[in-house]
């Protein structure tokens, strides 16, 4: 039995730049994971084979589209081999929050696959066969702080040294589907990013059509802005998922016991 960590995906800043023709948009954004997230088991087995477990399990999609068998059909046609495996994905990260729950659990089968029918890709390669995935499944591919551009998959080094940055992540329990937040986009382009700078200059562009959606997200947004120590209180993707980093875990576990009597969904955890 081999295990695969799939960590949710974070978005520090998010800025979109125009609608493309095929229907995506180009943007241009911050990508980081974090030490929360998912977990896929995978072993030998006749067939492929999903089961799942976990506390936000009842909401996923166990059908043939679940992006788990879509990336292992995907790796066994690219690869040349038979798409035998017996899978099990733990999941916890929230559904429709902006997390990339999917994106991870397909980049963490393209990785547990790569090892288990002995292929020995490298990173790079399963990135190039995850594109058609979805837009941001070849970066969790990689589960590092990364600066993305184009649809999200022409990606560099981000400048800045991240991991171990203490975060809270917190959904106030609605879910923000992607496809409208994008559509209330005021489609005014602010400008790029250019890698390097200040995250605290930069901002995520999906944030007014989200909280038109969902007007709770703004009251997590200032919650989380008042607490003490914080270093950057923003969305994470298109909500409702917003994310806080700290300058101490001291800080961040305050915040959390201080936010725990709304209700909210909490993952106190750090940037890997």
């Amino acid at each position: 039995m081999l295990i695969e960590p799939a960590p949710a995906k974070i978005n520090l800043a998010l800025h979109l730049r125009r609608r493309r023709p095929d229907g995506y948009h180009d943007l241009e954004t911050v990508f980081a994971f974090t030490g929360f997230g998912d977990t896929l088991a995978g072993a030998a087995g006749q067939g492929l084979r999903l089961t799942l477990s976990g506390p936000t399990a009842a909401a996923a999609d166990v059908g043939e589209d679940n992006l788990v068998l879509r990336a292992a059909r995907v790796l066994a046609a690219a690869a040349g081999v038979a798409a035998n495996a017996h899978l099990h994905l733990e999941k916890r990260i929230p559904v429709a929050a902006g997390l990339g729950g999917g994106s991870a659990d397909a980049a963490a089968a393209l990785r547990l696959l790569n090892r288990l029918w002995g292929l020995d890709w490298p990173l790079e390669r399963l990135a190039a066969l995850a594109e058609p995935l979805g837009a941001d499944v070849p970066v969790c591919v990689f589960s590092r702080t990364m600066f993305g551009a184009g649809k999200g998959e022409a990606l560099s080094a981000w400048p800045g040294e991240l991991a171990g940055t203490p975060v809270l992540l917190v959904n106030p329990g609605v879910a923000v589907p992607t496809g409208p937040v994008f559509a209330g986009w005021d489609q005014q382009d602010q400008g790029g990013i250019t890698p390097g700078v200040p995250l605290s200059t930069l901002r995520n562009d999906m944030t007014a059509a989200a909280v038109a959606i969902a007007p709770v997200i703004a009251d997590v947004l200032a919650a989380l802005a008042a607490a003490e120590r914080v270093t950057l209180a923003r969305m994470s993707g298109s909500g409702a998922t917003c994310l806080a980093l700290f300058g101490s875990v001291d800080a961040r576990d305050a915040a959390a016991r201080s936010l725990k009597a709304t209700g909210w969904w909490l993952a106190p955890t750090h940037i890997l």
